[in-house]
């Protein structure tokens, strides 16, 4: 009883943050985890870099579609049957492309299938919900909530890495549907039924009444979707976030077969991807508590994008597995600011009563354009090039650019 009790004492934000976290861990974990198929299926089928590379970008671009559909129904709704049904699409696609034998069949079950349910168990979905939550600890709880892509690719990415390496890769598509389902369904039918604080007579943070909180309705009012996209702010957001996660896919499609070809072994190069999700949990930790307590989540953001520059650069001169881990650690520091930091912006920008329709519509932007385009593009450079590294120059400069573009970001009104 005492346990029980403890338990209610806690505000109802934090399971959801705990929801958040394993569903996020698993939906991510799953998708990063594409790159080590890649070359298997390249050997095996023969198939162009780039042919294989379109899997992922469709799969990207039905995340963006489906996004902005979740977004909407995560401001009517409680996002238990949004991630519930988008678990059960997903595990159908994954085990579906265990089967496949030509890439339009790649294209339909990875590609379109595990898209859009993905759409369902995703960043739109799980880091709004936490958003909706919080005000004073919104940066912390995101944060901490989206360290479970970094976990979950930390954990499934060497055990993926096992069964492909000897188990064939159509059986580590099959585990990854399988895994998908049972976590997802069960963590959202339990913790993530209920919807914003209000609507069960709490406040943001736990806030007892009378307690002034950092955000007031007067203080960032109501707007809607039509309002968001003729704000010239939400289209900076789309452009530093298009470009970073151009960068961000481009090398979790391609960097295991780059390492393979720079005669690095094919588990530790699928291990290095679990670097990177282990180096994205302080990342997101820090990115997130830091955006709580600056003037300006924006300077957040910069940082983390000029991390993940920092990050190619020494990619770019990388030959051993030694210092490929290091590339993975100082990459995924920076990238562990993605997840944080997109929510955190559009909620201090517009409010947070819009944060699943806002989110939906830059989610459908930056992962339809930067999602769709780093995968293919690296493809169609290797192809050409018989190098990645024109690729890995490209990713440099744009980080670059897109660091002193956020700085231009202009304040909430």
């Amino acid at each position: 009883m005492g346990v029980i009790g403890r338990l209610k004492d806690i505000y109802w934000g934090w399971f959801v943050v705990t929801g958040a976290f394993f569903v996020l861990s698993v939906s991510y974990g799953a998708r990063y985890c594409f790159g080590i198929f890649v070359h298997p299926m390249f050997v095996d089928y023969h198939w162009q870099m780039s042919a294989i590379s379109l899997g992922f970008s469709i799969n990207i671009l039905m995340y963006a579609l489906g996004g902005l559909v979740s977004g909407r129904l995560l401001d009517r709704m409680a996002p238990r049957w949004i991630m519930t049904i988008g678990a059960c699409v997903v595990a159908l696609g994954f085990i579906s492309t265990g089967f496949i034998h030509t890439p339009g069949q790649l294209y339909l079950t990875y590609g379109v299938v595990c898209g859009i349910g993905s759409a369902g168990i995703g960043v739109v979905v799980n880091s709004s919900s936490v958003g909706k939550w919080f005000v004073r600890h919104k940066g912390l709880a995101i944060g901490v909530a989206s360290i479970g892509i970094g976990f979950g690719t930390m954990v499934l990415t060497p055990v993926v890495g096992y069964i492909v390496e000897n188990y064939h890769w159509r059986n580590g598509f099959i585990f990854l549907g399988v895994i998908v389902l049972v976590v997802s369904v069960l963590v959202s039918q339990m913790l993530m039924g209920k919807s914003r604080p209000e609507e069960y007579g709490m406040l943001p943070d736990g806030d007892q009444p009378g307690i002034k909180t950092l955000e007031r309705k007067e203080d960032i009012p109501n707007v809607s979707s039509s309002s968001v996209l003729r704000d010239h702010r939400f289209w900076v957001l789309v452009i530093c976030f298009s470009g970073a996660i151009m960068a961000e896919m481009m090398m979790f499609v391609h960097q295991v077969s780059y390492a393979v070809d720079n005669s690095i072994g094919r588990i530790a190069a699928a291990s290095s991807l679990g670097t990177i999700g282990v180096a994205s949990i302080f990342g997101r930790f820090f990115f997130g508590w830091i955006s709580d307590h600056i003037g300006d989540p924006k300077y957040s953001a910069f940082l983390g994008f000029l991390v993940m520059a920092s990050g190619m650069l020494i990619l770019l001169n990388t030959e051993t597995a030694g210092m490929l881990y290091v590339y993975a650690l100082v990459f995924g520091f920076g990238y562990g600011s993605l997840a944080p930091m997109m929510p955190v912006l559009l909620s201090d920008r517009f409010g947070r009563d819009v944060l699943g329709s806002a989110y939906g519509l830059l989610t459908f932007f930056t992962a339809g354009i930067g999602g769709v385009i780093g995968p293919v593009l690296g493809g169609i450079i290797y192809d050409r090039s018989g190098s990645y590294d024109h690729a890995w120059l490209l990713n440099i400069i744009i980080l670059i650019f897109v660091s002193l573009l956020i700085l231009t970001l202009k304040p909430k009104k």
